[in-house]
């Protein structure tokens, strides 16, 4: 579901979270979704954002719109004021923070909305330029961000990766929370584990028909 929160910024809120995040178009925006050849990395080949109501035009058009929006002088103080009163924001329900330009304002905003709890999943980790920034987000009290793991059977580097995506949830890696949402519709429900920093990896079973046929392909080539 989409709404406008203020008259200035494009936000979503989507029914599982609860809470609102800003979005842009996916695989459009995340240059860590691909491997050194071109193709796409197992969990993004899977993408939940380039099926079903993420297709709708409806959908899509906030996602473009923000790529441009962003841009502007007044957008983080836009996004501060949207955030007044809200206590969880979850940056990219699709898309990621492909420019550093985009970072450096969201780190902004992150820094001047303390009363709001951040997470960030991301994949941007893996380019060295964004390493200092996603620091100086990590260092604030408010903020959790979780760098994506590519896999899709559960595979993650510990202290580097906080998220990863495995078969089921019987396929959980010791160490590691299980998103439960799934169990519960799909819904978060009072459930932040995704924005705690003392959680420092959690698993998130596969969903949608398009992740069901990347992780077969995966396991029959493993």
């Amino acid at each position: 579901m989409n709404k406008i929160l203020s008259e200035a910024v494009r936000l979503s809120l989507t029914s599982k979270l609860g809470c609102y995040s800003w979005s842009l178009q996916a695989l459009d925006t995340c240059p860590g979704s691909k491997d050194d050849t071109g193709a796409l990395v197992p969990a993004c080949a899977g993408c939940y954002a380039t099926t079903g109501n993420y297709r709708f035009p409806n959908v899509i058009a906030p996602r473009e719109f923000n790529r441009v929006d962003w841009q502007r002088d007044e957008w983080a103080m836009d996004m501060v004021r949207a955030l007044v009163g809200q206590t969880h924001f979850r940056w990219f329900d699709s898309g990621d923070m492909y420019a550093i330009g985009l970072a450096e304002k969201m780190l902004d905003v992150m820094t001047r909305t303390p009363w709001c709890n951040h997470w960030l999943p991301t994949r941007m980790h893996k380019f060295g330029k964004f390493a200092d920034i996603i620091a100086r987000m990590m260092a604030l009290p408010n903020v959790m961000v979780r760098p994506s793991s590519d896999a899709v059977d559960g595979t993650f580097t510990p202290g580097m990766h906080g998220l990863t995506i495995i078969p089921d949830a019987a396929d959980a890696p010791d160490g590691v929370t299980v998103c439960e949402a799934y169990s519960r519709d799909g819904k978060c429900g009072a459930c932040r584990a995704c924005w705690n920093k003392s959680v420092p990896v959690i698993a998130y079973p596969a969903h949608g028909k398009k992740m069901a046929k990347v992780i077969r392909l995966a396991l029959a080539t493993a």
